[in-house]
């Protein structure tokens, strides 16, 4: 195990494809491929050729791009029953997508072969003998993918190792053991996997895992542990029903862990930017509590645990953040303690010390603001421009003078709401009206409208989230809100925070707040 090399199988486009709500254009799989390549991905599973035009069009496509770590496979299933590798016309879409590698899957369980496929047990080791040895005859890397293998090495060893010698003697690579299933434990994993190896060292091992009993990290790793040199997965764990062995931990838990090299430790600083930029590609909310790349992995809330992590990151962190490229964030609340004020404070005053006025009041300040309903931990950029103007640190990029929201149903086209408003900029007014399908969206267009003459960055801002929360319920219609904006500008996120009574102004806050932190990272100011 010392010395030994885990290759990192990616097969986010094949099985994170079938995942509930994620759909990848052929644009999409480009994008990914190119950055999973940058992050020193050994293998990346693209596809089935001859499932659709769509996986067609890529494998076409795939084949000009300069990759420099990855190698691109091509997944499909060993020949049909009763006829001959070379005239399974799925076969010969594999062919065609010229790759270097392929992955061929077959039945390692003789319940699936005799009552799924309902073919002989015999039929099923011919059929993945043929097929590999085939493929092998064209060139081609082969992969074999032992689907159900650890159920059917539970039900009948033998016939379960047999499938395995069929792969090996014609030819395979690497014998993958899938948990398709995804309901075998550790253990289990670690004492079969490690049997396996045994027998058919110096023959590759690799491990596929499903999540259905959310092991399947950890069954990645015990495989690992007891062997395997290869690991499947997708980033971020997604795939059909409760997803598969999600890379995203697995690379990092062997690399930093195990000790074993699967990608560079420059690579592995890109993880957490790899993570989130795929999940933006598919379209999946992200993770914020998703081990090494959430937001939340290196948050600090409590008032002794930030002391301590401010003593000694160790105390409380298992790695350093920026190994993968994340950040360490302490969350003020109201239990964070003076301590975490003055982590906040000094990155705007560093002469500023624990027991300064400003420190105490600043803390009281933010007490009272939290019972009236502000939760600044998840709206770091708001308190970021509440701390600069409580130190006098900030100088408004507009004023407001007033805004009207008229509001009428039923809508026309569409369209129900119209709000005027009133800013001053420089001590110049500028005014404009805008409609919208809503109060909140039509106050968006027209802040917009009003304040973009004077500052063209705001144009770049875009609104990713809106969210609303009743605070106090028993107040039935008179009961304060909190809402919640993130926003970005293609370079980076950052959420505000507005409280009131009133949703269109507690939205006012939240909205006036987002532009102000963008025009503070950008220009100077000039209300």
């Amino acid at each position: 195990m010392p010395g030994q090399r885990v290759i990192a199988y990616d097969s986010t486009l094949r099985d994170g494809a079938q995942a509930q709500g994620v759909s990848f254009s052929v644009e999409d799989k480009l994008k990914i491929v190119q950055r999973l390549d940058q992050l020193g991905i050994g293998y990346i599973e693209a596809g089935n050729p001859g499932s659709n035009p769509k996986d067609l069009e890529f494998f076409a496509r795939v084949g000009e791009l300069d990759l420099q770590h990855a190698k691109i496979i091509a997944f499909g299933s060993t020949r049909r029953i009763g006829i001959t590798a070379a005239e399974d016309k799925n076969l010969q879409s594999l062919l065609s997508a010229n790759t270097q590698a392929v992955a061929i899957f077959g039945k390692s369980w003789d319940y699936q072969v005799t009552d799924i496929l309902r073919t002989t047990l015999a039929e099923n080791l011919a059929m993945i003998g043929d097929t590999i040895a085939y493929l092998k005859s064209q060139g081609k890397e082969v992969v074999f993918d032992a689907e159900h293998f650890y159920d059917g090495y539970k039900a009948n060893a033998e016939y379960a190792l047999s499938t395995l010698q069929a792969a090996a003697d014609a030819g395979a690579d690497v014998l993958a053991l899938c948990d398709t299933n995804g309901g075998t434990f550790p253990d289990e994993i670690l004492t079969i996997t490690r049997a396996v190896v045994e027998r058919f060292a110096p023959l590759a091992i690799g491990i596929h895992c499903h999540n259905d009993c959310e092991m399947a990290v950890a069954n990645s790793v015990a495989a690992v542990q007891a062997g395997a040199v290869q690991v499947q997965g997708t980033i971020n764990g997604i795939g059909e029903r409760c997803g598969n062995a999600n890379l995203v931990s697995i690379i990092p838990n062997v690399q930093l862990k195990l000790g074993l090299e699967c990608i560079s430790a420059s690579q592995l600083s890109e993880l957490t930017a790899a993570a989130r930029f795929v999940s933006e590609v598919a379209n999946v909310t992200f993770n914020d509590k998703a081990p090494y790349v959430g937001h939340d992995a290196f948050a600090h809330k409590g008032g002794m645990h930030i002391d301590a992590v401010n003593k000694n990151p160790r105390s409380y962190e298992h790695i350093s953040p920026n190994v993968v490229g994340n950040e360490r964030h302490i969350l003020v609340s109201e239990v964070a303690g003076r301590g975490a004020i003055l982590n906040k404070l000094q990155q705007i005053d560093p002469t500023l010390t624990k027991e300064s006025q400003a420190a105490i009041q600043i803390l009281e300040h933010l007490k009272a603001l939290e019972h009236e309903g502000y939760q600044f931990e998840s709206a770091e950029s708001s308190f970021d421009l509440l701390m600069q103007k409580l130190l006098g640190k900030f100088q408004p990029y507009f004023r407001l003078k007033q805004y009207s929201v008229y509001i009428h149903e039923p809508s026309i086209n569409g369209i129900n709401s119209a709000v005027t408003v009133q800013l001053f900029v420089n001590e110049q007014e500028s005014e404009a009206t805008a409609y919208g399908d809503g109060p909140v969206y039509a106050l968006d267009k027209a802040m917009r409208k009003a304040l973009e003459p004077f500052y063209p960055v705001i144009k770049d801002i875009k609104l990713v989230d809106y969210k609303v929360r009743v605070l106090d319920s028993n107040q039935a219609t008179a009961a304060k809100v909190r809402v919640m904006i993130e926003s970005t500008d293609q370079h980076s996120n950052w959420t505000t925070i507005g409280v009131s009574s009133d949703i269109i102004e507690a939205s006012w806050l939240a909205l006036k707040d987002a532009i102000e932190y963008k025009l503070a990272k950008t220009q100077p100011s000039q209300a």
